[in-house]
């Protein structure tokens, strides 16, 4: 039998799927449904001291592929604009109906000690078990020097994280901004400041589309548009890149990680976790499918543990680190060659034209007498850069074929042609 239960930061969950601080986190009817969907926590919308925020209407912009899929939402939206009153006596409530749900208070101060320290101890108050520091939003808290104002920069990082270490005795995730050069700085910070875990990633900054009507970037508010902060499936690749950076650093890799970025699926959660993620947050797609999308994250997840023989999130949880490498430990004599499975192939062309107009011209067609086209690859052309596997509509119809060239394992540092090697001498003829 699998077993989703974990700890993250020393917080026992019956699973590791929680809901993101966001909209589906802003009340205590939604936590409810949430919770009776079969999610295991919640980070609830972060809370601010009163008086409230002012929101706008409209506050999302999206992204869509050809067909209106969603491939990303931009919002505009603030923390929560309700009382922190009415706010925390919800958490209350809600901590005293589901006491085996896992309830963490997300928080955004001004950047002044006593601001952070009192706002929380007032959320700890309210049963919490963990506080998650909000350093990401980047846009409108950000213009009033918090959110990614403070996030963007690793000494405030690591001097509020430590302000709210002090004041309260629960286990605190930093939630780090996506919007900065390097994650490790910030990570980093997060660290010497004493956080128990880091949250990542939040929203990215971004403008999703303009109206060619209105010329202003949507969502529009009286015909003004402004940046806002990019999530859902697009930021995936951002998000895994940050989490493995962390998860590989030697400075790092022990901190607990409560994964965010475009999860929608159970292999979406799989990959975060084989990354070092112990936790999971997911907002966009609970606002695209529903609550009740966990139930295939949670079943998927462990036919997949089932079949691959895992009975803990842990047996696999980073498993993916250590193959995780710098591009200069790649080996530059592995080879591999295109092969095209004419059973499954159906014709659509769209191999040859990808590999004739902006690759390596190593597909060819012909046409049978019937006036049926078959493409073949020609192996001395194929550098093996798997363009045409991924263009191609039908599943695995083009497969990648290891060639087995007798050449040694040859990384960047050790190839003869490289300038900066200092073990051989170096013509000035070599082409590099």
């Amino acid at each position: 039998m699998t077993n989703l239960h974990c700890n993250i930061a020393g917080i026992d969950s019956i699973n590791p799927f929680w809901l993101a601080s966001a909209p589906p986190t802003d009340k205590y009817i939604n936590v409810k449904r949430a919770f009776d969907a079969g999610w295991g926590g919640v980070v609830w919308k972060t809370l601010g001291i009163d008086p409230p925020v002012i929101n706008t209407s409209s506050r999302y912009g999206v992204h869509h592929d050809r067909s209106r899929g969603i491939l990303g939402i931009n919002n505009i939206e603030l923390i929560s604009d309700r009382p922190l009153a009415i706010n925390l006596a919800e958490i209350e409530q809600i901590r005293r109906e589901y006491p085996d749900r896992v309830v963490i208070g997300s928080m955004m101060a001004p950047i002044e000690k006593s601001a952070w320290q009192e706002l929380a101890v007032k959320i700890a108050n309210s049963g919490v078990h963990g506080l998650e520091l909000n350093f990401g939003c980047p846009h409108g808290m950000c213009e009033r020097g918090m959110g990614s104002a403070i996030g963007q920069v690793p000494e405030m990082v690591e001097q509020v994280t430590r302000w709210v270490r002090q004041a309260v005795d629960l286990p605190v995730f930093t939630k780090l901004t996506p919007n900065i050069t390097n994650i490790l700085w910030s990570a980093e910070a997060a660290q010497r400041g004493g956080c128990h875990g880091l949250a990542l990633i939040n929203t990215v900054n971004s403008i999703t589309s303009v109206d060619l009507d209105l010329m202003a970037p949507t969502p529009t508010v009286d015909g003004k548009g402004t940046h806002g902060g990019y999530c859902g499936s697009a930021v995936k690749p951002i998000a895994l890149n940050m989490v493995a950076e962390i998860a590989r650093n030697a400075e790092t890799k022990q901190m607990t990680i409560s994964a965010i970025g475009g999860i929608e699926t159970w292999r979406d959660a799989a990959e975060f976790i084989a990354l070092g993620a112990s936790g999971l947050q997911v907002c966009t797609a609970a606002m695209l499918y529903g609550f009740r999308i966990v139930e295939d994250m949670k079943a998927g997840l462990q036919n997949f543990m089932a079949e691959k023989g895992y009975a803990h999130l842990d047996d696999f949880r980073g498993k993916a680190v250590a193959n995780t490498v710098d591009w200069n430990d790649l080996n530059l004599n592995f080879d591999s060659k295109a092969f095209i499975k004419q059973a499954q192939c159906i014709g659509c062309g769209r191999c040859h034209i990808a590999c004739e107009d902006t690759s390596h011209q190593a597909i060819r067609f012909d046409t049978n007498s019937q006036g049926l086209r078959r493409f073949t690859v020609l192996d001395d052309h194929c550098v093996g850069c798997n363009l045409c596997a991924h263009v191609c509509p039908v599943p695995d119809c083009i497969e990648m074929r290891t060639v087995d060239n007798g050449q040694p394992r040859l990384t960047w540092p050790q190839h003869p042609k490289n300038p900066l090697r200092t073990d051989v001498p170096v013509s000035k003829n070599t082409e590099v």
